[in-house]
């Protein structure tokens, strides 16, 4: 089986090299890095192919994540994307996160972070890239400010959001990445469940913890399986359909 983590921020996996290796070991064919902030963006772009292998091609994804926001930055940052964006496969980690540190009643830090999700997505579209979002607590916004943009190919990053949400996803033919979360998490086990095979891409957003246990690119299994027992349908075969889903998307 040939499978595709599609979303990790490999500057934070411990002993990445090592972690490279079994992820080969394991079937894994690529991995997509995505950018967060300023140093992790310069990471993807010059620093994350020095730990390709043979067997497993890392690509970079660039993008300014809700969380490390800084208003002094925006600027150069988003100028940083803008110049590199060709050398990337996809806009990303970007996104709204209501949730994060009481943002659900500053309204002028949620604006804030509308303003540049809409700016990268404008580079996104202009570009021709998909994107990667983060949209906890902010679901609904993030996907209809995603349409209204006009943005073709988007994904909606370990997607755990309410129907409603879930249902405007899929009819603007937008996709939801699995995590190892998808073994318990009782929200992104109903997502899955109601969600198409063909609008599904795996992911392990290492190196996250899951019950405990850091992941790294070679847990893309645990999302695989999690997915299979959801969808009724062979490893295999899910196997086959989400990496056909990840190139298409991302172009690799």
């Amino acid at each position: 089986m040939e499978l595709i983590d599609t979303h990790a921020h490999l500057e934070d996996v411990k002993d990445l090299a090592e972690a490279i290796r079994r992820a080969g070991e394991a079937g894994v064919k690529a991995i997509i890095t995505m950018g967060s902030d300023s140093e992790s963006n310069a990471w993807a772009l010059s620093e994350s192919s020095d730990y390709q292998t043979e067997n497993v091609r890392i690509y970079p994804a660039l993008g300014i994540h809700p969380w490390s926001i800084r208003e002094s930055k925006i600027e150069k940052d988003v100028e940083f994307i803008e110049r590199n964006i060709h050398k990337a496969v996809a806009v990303g980690e970007i996104g709204l996160d209501y949730w994060y540190r009481g943002l659900s009643r500053n309204p002028q830090k949620k604006e804030l972070q509308r303003t540049l999700f809409r700016r990268l997505l404008k580079i996104a579209k202009e570009n021709g890239k998909p994107v990667s979002i983060h949209s906890r607590g902010a679901w609904m916004d993030c996907v209809e400010i995603t349409a209204e943009m006009n943005v073709k190919k988007a994904v909606f990053h370990w997607f755990s959001g309410p129907e409603e949400a879930l249902r405007k996803i899929l009819e603007n033919g937008y996709y939801i990445s699995a995590t190892p979360a998808a073994e318990y998490s009782k929200w992104q086990r109903a997502a899955i469940r109601s969600t198409p095979l063909e609008n599904i891409i795996l992911e392990t957003d290492s190196p996250v913890s899951y019950r405990g246990e850091p992941a790294e690119p070679m847990h893309i299994l645990r999302s695989l399986s999690a997915v299979a027992e959801l969808k009724s349908e062979s490893e295999r075969r899910v196997a086959e359909k989400t990496t056909e889903n990840a190139r298409r998307i991302f172009g690799i």
